[in-house]
């Protein structure tokens, strides 16, 4: 697994394993107190819902994660929103994740049931989030697995939103996460920033916004006007179409796929091009343009350099009117013109070593 380029200093051994106790009402069942931030939720701990042993060490990092990732199960929606069912598809994640993907446990450090159910995931999580000094190495996010805390939650929400009961325990997990360890509710991202995925579903992501004034009101730190909306890069998929998608069909000719007619509509030519540069970059060959490609694709270029570059800036610069665009245009003024411009990522609580 990728260890985002910590340094071997930072890095502590974990142990396998074995057992534990389930966490039930914010109290671990051997009588320990569980010193909850506000609103902190019960978590049932891998032994509760009968995880297996992990089949090797878990990775340890003597550091904080300095933000939440917030993903879905891509799993049906299902109507069940008991805690058995929520046991069940914890041991169906790590079943898949060990057995189908080869990892050591479950990829996750935690999981909310669609009843709101919330589960530890990867062995050793609630233990090291209960300390709040330390950090699990994941498997949920290339790239984010030693800085990111990731938190799976159960559906799938590309048309649909959450039920009450998995926002609700959502909400108060990642209160409890942002306190514990001093992260910035701003700081709560999702899986599509960082990957070429549609993960977690367009109207959770959506949502994110939401979760993070919920989350800072909840902390007791409300946040100010337009903090809210962070940062990123637009989701493309096979079939879309607009000013974006040209946009990206000119840097695509740009990085050598002249084959690519910049038309506004994500067609099969394009689809094949977005492979082949993925491919080439070593993405996630999925065949969307996400927060993984976005990146490498969207490079600083000056304005009088002429030739597809450009004139995927003009493309943009047209749909947004009489704004102004600089001379040299950076990643941070490529989202501003493809309208995600938002705030930006607050760097202050970066440890020292892993890139973000």
């Amino acid at each position: 697994m990728v260890r985002g380029g910590v340094t071997r200093r930072s890095f502590l051994v974990g142990g396998l394993t074995l057992a534990g106790t389930g966490l039930v009402g914010g109290t671990i069942a051997s009588g320990r107190a569980w010193a909850a931030a506000p609103a902190g939720p019960a978590i049932i701990d891998c032994a509760g819902w009968g995880a297996r042993p992990n089949s090797a060490v878990v990775p340890i990092w003597n550091q904080r994660p300095v933000k939440i990732l917030v993903h879905h199960t891509a799993t049906p929606n299902v109507a069940d929103l008991s805690r058995g069912s929520a046991e069940s598809l914890a041991r169906g994640i790590q079943k898949f994740h060990m057995d189908v993907r080869g990892w050591l446990d479950t990829g996750q450090h935690f999981t909310v049931s669609r009843g709101g159910f919330v589960l530890e995931g990867r062995h050793r999580s609630l233990e090291v989030l209960q300390a709040g000094q330390r950090q699990v190495e994941g498997a949920h996010c290339t790239g984010q697995n030693v800085v990111a805390v990731g938190i799976e939650n159960e559906g799938t929400y590309l048309s649909v939103n959450p039920p009450g009961a998995l926002w609700d325990s959502l909400r108060a997990l990642c209160v409890l996460i942002c306190s514990r360890y001093g992260i910035r509710p701003t700081e709560i991202y999702g899986h599509r920033d960082f990957k070429n995925t549609a993960c977690p579903g367009d109207r959770l992501y959506g949502m994110l916004p939401r979760l993070r004034t919920e989350v800072a009101r909840g902390l007791g730190r409300p946040l100010v006007e337009g903090e809210a909306d962070k940062e990123s890069w637009p989701l493309l998929r096979p079939g879309d179409r607009g000013p974006q998608v040209q946009a990206a069909q000119y840097l695509l000719r740009a990085a050598g796929m002249r084959e690519v007619a910049p038309s506004g509509r994500y067609d099969r030519l394009t689809a094949a091009a977005v492979l082949r540069f993925q491919e080439l970059t070593q993405a996630e060959d999925v065949g969307m343009i996400g927060g993984e490609t976005w990146p490498v694709l969207a490079r600083t270029v000056r304005r009088d350099a002429g030739g597809d570059a450009e004139r995927a800036v003009e493309v943009l610069a047209a749909q947004r009117g009489t704004e102004s665009v600089p001379d040299v245009v950076t990643p941070r003024e490529w989202r501003r013109l493809l309208g995600t411009g938002g705030a930006p990522a607050d760097t202050s609580t970066d440890p020292e070593g892993p890139p973000r």
